[in-house]
C-alpha cells in the first residue's frame, strides 16, 4: 500500500498487517529451506503450494512459527550462516579434478597465519599452516559491525573417502566432514560387455517344498543355482529391510524399520548351524502340534505372516538357546565378530526389538516407540541402558537373527558369482523408514517426524500417494557428513551386485504431505543432489555394484541427463515408454544406460494389464475420481492391447497367426515370449523379467493407496521353486533370452 492508499481509506487494522508481514516472512523461510512454491504435474498443470501445508511442514522441521521477531531471527541465521560458519558442514571433493579446493570463512582479526588438518579415513593425519594474505579473497561482508571474509583453501589430493578437516584462525576453530568422491558409479559393463537379463522375484512369494509358509533364503540359493544353468545375470529382490519381529502383520517391505539390516522373517530356520543337533529344536519340530502350524502356514492360499512368524521364532528361540551352549568356538567367534562389527547400530537394533516386543506385551495397540513411556523414547537414557542390562538375553536373540540372515544371503550372493553371474543379487532400496521404527527412533535430528514422504497425482494414482515413511531433513542430513545414506547404501550394497534405488527423483526434490492434509496437497522440498550421487558414486565404486535409479512418475527437465552424467542407469518400464499418439516405442530408442523391464510391483503384471484386471480393481476400489475417467481407461485398454500387437508384429518378435485372443482379452505363451524378445532387442544394459510375468500370473503385487483392500506383499506364486524350471512359460523366455542376451 502506497501512502496516498492510507490516506484515501481508513488505517489498516494492525493485527492484519502482522498477519501479512508474518505470511510474507513465513514464505521467505520456506524458500530459504528449500520448499517449491509451485510445481508442475504429469498433466502439464501448474500446482501452487498450500500456505498451510509449508506452514505445518516448517513446525515439523523445529522451526519456530510464532511471532515476526523470531522468524526474522531464523531468517537472519539462515541467510548469515554461510558467513558466520568457518566451514560447511560437509565438503564434497571431486576425485577428478586435480586441486580441489574449499570456500571459508573468516572474522576479521589480526592474526596472519590459518593452520589446518586433515585426518583421512584410514587414520593418517595431515597438517600445514598457510599466511592468510596468500589466499585468494572471494568475497567479504560486514554483519552486526564485524568483517567476514570468504577465501578459498587449496585441499591436498587425498584417496577416495570420508576424513576430517579441521581449521584454527587465532581463537576461531572449526571442522567439516571432507569427502573425496568420484564422478560415476559401478557400470554394468564394467560387470560384463554383453547385455544382460535375469528374473525379478518378490522373495517372500516364492512357494518350495522347503520352505515354512513363504519364501526365504534358502529358496532364494536354489533360485539362484538353477536360474545360472539358465543363463542369467542377475535375480532382482524387493527390499530385505527389517520389519518388525514382534508385528509381522506389517509387511510391505518399502515401509521398514531401517534401511540397514535384513527381514530375518527370511532366515531359511532349517539351514541354521545347529538346526539338526539341538533336540529341543527337533523335538519341538516334529511334535505333532508344530507340524499342524506348520502345515497350516504353508497350505494357506495367502502369505500368513503371523503364522510363519510364531513357527519360525518357536523353533529359532530353541536353536539360540542351545547355541550359546554347544555351538563350537569358531561359530561363536564368528557371531561375536558380526556383533563388534555391526557395533553400536547393530546394539540400536536389538534393543528397539526387544522394547518394542516388551511393550506390546503390555499393549498390544503399542506399535512404535511414540507411544512408549516418554524415557524410553530416547535410545540414550538412562532407562534404556538399564533395560538393556535386564533384557540382555533377549536383545542378544535378536543380534542372533540379524547374524543368521547375514550369514544366509552373503552366502546366496557368494554362490551367485561362483555360478558366474556377473551381477548376482540386484537389491531394492526403499525410499524412506517408517516413522514408528529404530532410525527414527535413534536419529530425531535427521528425521521430520509427522511428515511423509510421497507423490503427486499422475494418470496412475490420480488421489496422489502418501507412503507413510518420514522424510529425511536434507539440513540436517548434511550436517551428518550424509552418514545415514552411506549405512543404508553399505548395508545393501554388501550383498549385491546392482542395487535399486527407490523415487531416485527424491533425492533431488522430495514430495512431503503434510500431517493431516491430502496425498494431492503435498509440498516439494530441494535435495543436495550433487552430492547425494557423489556419496552413491563413491558407495558403487567401493563395492563394485550398479546402482538403478527408479524415475518413474513426474520428472523434471533435465533430470535424466543428470543421472546419467553421474553413471546411474534409467529404469525403463514398457507401460510407460510410448509416444504421445499412444504407440509403443521401438526399443531400440531406449537409452543403452538403462535397466528395462515390463512392469514393477506397483503396476499390473503383463496378463493382468492384457485381461484389464487392473481396471476391475481400481473401478472396485473406488480410485477413479470420476465415472468418466474409468470408462475412458477401459476404452483405451482396447486400443493399447491392439497398439501392443503391432508393435510386437512390427519387429516381428511374435507369429501373429498364435496372436492371444482380444475380445474378451485372454493371455497366452505367445504373447509372454514375444514382449520379452521385444524388450530384449533394447541396447538396455540389463533386462529383468518378473516372475509374475513368466508364469503368466494376473494378479499384482501391490496396489498403491491400498492395505487390505487388496493382498498386497501376501500372495504366493501359483508354481513351486521345484516345479518351476520345469514350466513351458519359463523354458520359452528363458530360451528366447539366451538367444537375444547370450551369456558368453
Amino acid at each position: 500500500m502506497t501512502s496516498q492508499d492510507f490516506s484515501q481509506g481508513s488505517a489498516p487494522n494492525s493485527s492484519q498487517g502482522v498477519a501479512q508481514a508474518s505470511a510474507h516472512l513465513i514464505e521467505q523461510l520456506a524458500q530459504l529451506v528449500g520448499f517449491h512454491q509451485s510445481y508442475t504435474d504429469s498433466f502439464g498443470n501448474q500446482v501452487f503450494a498450500k500456505d498451510e501445508a509449508r506452514h505445518t511442514l516448517l513446525k515439523a522441521m523445529g522451526y519456530d512459527l510464532s511471532n515476526d521477531n523470531v522468524l526474522e531471527q531464523q531468517i537472519k541465521l539462515l541467510n548469515e550462516q554461510t558467513w558466520r560458519n568457518m566451514l560447511p558442514a560437509t565438503h564434497i571433493a571431486k576425485c577428478e579434478v586435480h586441486e580441489n579446493s574449499v570456500a571459508i570463512s573468516l572474522k576479521s582479526a589480526a592474526i596472519d597465519n590459518l593452520t589446518w588438518e586433515i585426518i583421512t579415513e584410514t587414520g593418517a593425519t595431515l597438517s600445514g599452516q598457510i599466511v592468510l594474505s596468500s589466499l585468494a579473497k572471494i568475497d567479504e561482508i560486514n554483519l552486526d559491525s564485524q568483517n567476514f571474509a570468504k577465501y578459498q583453501l587449496a585441499l591436498p589430493q587425498l584417496e577416495q573417502g570420508y576424513h576430517q578437516l579441521s581449521i584454527s584462525y587465532g581463537e576461531q576453530t572449526a571442522q567439516c566432514h571432507l569427502i573425496f568422491a568420484p564422478q560415476t558409479c559401478y557400470s554394468p559393463q564394467e560387470a560384463s560387455t554383453e547385455k544382460m537379463w535375469g528374473y525379478a522375484a518378490q522373495l517372500y512369494s516364492l512357494r518350495s517344498e522347503n520352505n515354512w509358509g513363504m519364501g526365504d533364503f534358502g529358496d532364494l540359493l536354489n533360485l539362484v543355482e538353477k536360474s545360472a544353468e539358465q543363463g542369467v545375470s542377475a535375480i532382482g529382490l524387493n527390499p530385505l529391510h527389517p520389519l518388525y519381529p514382534n508385528n509381522p502383520a506389517h509387511r510391505s517391505p518399502y515401509s521398514p524399520t531401517s534401511r540397514c539390516f535384513l527381514n530375518v522373517m527370511y532366515i531359511d530356520v532349517t539351514n541354521a548351524p545347529n538346526f539338526k543337533e539341538c533336540k529341543a529344536a527337533q523335538q519341538r519340530f516334529n511334535s505333532a502340534d508344530f507340524q499342524e502350524k506348520l502345515t497350516f502356514a504353508k497350505t494357506s492360499e495367502l502369505i500368513d505372516y503371523p503364522a510363519v512368524a510364531e513357527v519360525k521364532h518357536q523353533i529359532l528361540a530353541l536353536l539360540f538357546a542351545e547355541f550359546h551352549k554347544s555351538a563350537s568356538q569358531e561359530l561363536l567367534s564368528e557371531f561375536n565378530d558380526f556383533k563388534a562389527e555391526q557395533g553400536e547400530d547393530l546394539q540400536n537394533l536389538t534393543t528397539f526389538d526387544a522394547l518394542y516386543e516388551h511393550y506390546r506385551e503390555l499393549d498390544e495397540n503399542a506399535y512404535g516407540w511414540k507411544m512408549w513411556p516418554a524415557a524410553y523414547q530416547e535410545p540414550t537414557s538412562d532407562e534404556v541402558k538399564a533395560f538393556q542390562t535386564s533384557h540382555a538375553t533377549r536383545i542378544n536373540y535378536f543380534a542372533y537373527l540379524q547374524w543368521l540372515a547375514h550369514r544366509q544371503l552373503t552366502a546366496v550372493a557368494e554362490n551367485a558369482k561362483t555360478h558366474g553371474m556377473p551381477v548376482g543379487l540386484y537389491l531394492d532400496l526403499a525410499v524412506g523408514c517408517d516413522g514408528s521404527g529404530v532410525d527414527v527412533w535413534c536419529d530425531k535430528e535427521v528425521y521430520v517426524s509427522g511428515a511423509a514422504v510421497g507423490a503427486p497425482p499422475d494418470a496412475m494414482n490420480t488421489l496422489g500417494q502418501d507412503w507413510g515413511l518420514t522424510p529425511i531433513n536434507p539440513v540436517a542430513l548434511k550436517q551428518q557428513g550424509y552418514l545415514p545414506l552411506v549405512k543404508a547404501l553399505r548395508s545393501n550394497m554388501q550383498y549385491a551386485g546392482a542395487l535399486r534405488i527407490d523415487h531416485i527423483l527424491g533425492l533431488m526434490r522430495q514430495y512431503w504431505v503434510a500431517p493431516g492434509m491430502k496425498a494431492d496437497e503435498g509440498v516439494y522440498i530441494t535435495f543436495p543432489l550433487e552430492d547425494i550421487l557423489r556419496i552413491i558414486a563413491l558407495e558403487s565404486r567401493r563395492e563394485a555394484c550398479v546402482v538403478i535409479g527408479e524415475d518413474l512418475g513426474t520428472v523434471p527437465d533435465g533430470f535424466g541427463e543428470i543421472m546419467a552424467a553421474a553413471g546411474l542407469l534409467s529404469y525403463k518400464v514398457l507401460f510407460f515408454e510410448r509416444w504421445d499418439s499412444g504407440l509403443f516405442m521401438r526399443p531400440e530408442l531406449y537409452p543403452a544406460q538403462s535397466m528395462v523391464t515390463v512392469s514393477t510391483h506397483d503396476l499390473p503384471t503383463l496378463t493382468g494389464w492384457w485381461t484389464g484386471r487392473d481396471l476391475e480393481w481400481r473401478q472396485e476400489l473406488d480410485l477413479y475420481p470420476s465415472v468418466a475417467m474409468g470408462q475412458q481407461e477401459r476404452t483405451e485398454r482396447v486400443e493399447d492391447r491392439q497398439l501392443l500387437t503391432s508393435a510386437l508384429d512390427d519387429l516381428n518378435v511374435m507369429d501373429m497367426t498364435k496372436a492371444p485372443q482380444q475380445a474378451p482379452a485372454k493371455m497366452n505363451i505367445e504373447l509372454s515370449v514375444a514382449v520379452q524378445k521385444y524388450l530384449a532387442q533394447a541396447p538396455s544394459h540389463i533386462q529383468l523379467i518378473p516372475l509374475e510375468d513368466v508364469l503368466e500370473v494376473v494378479e499384482q503385487v501391490n496396489i498403491p493407496g491400498t492395505i487390505d483392500q487388496h493382498p498386497n506383499w501376501r500372495q504366493k506364486l501359483p508354481v513351486a521353486l521345484e516345479e518351476f524350471f520345469q514350466q513351458d512359460s519359463v523354458n520359452a523366455i528363458a530360451s528366447a533370452m539366451q538367444q537375444a542376451r547370450p551369456k558368453n
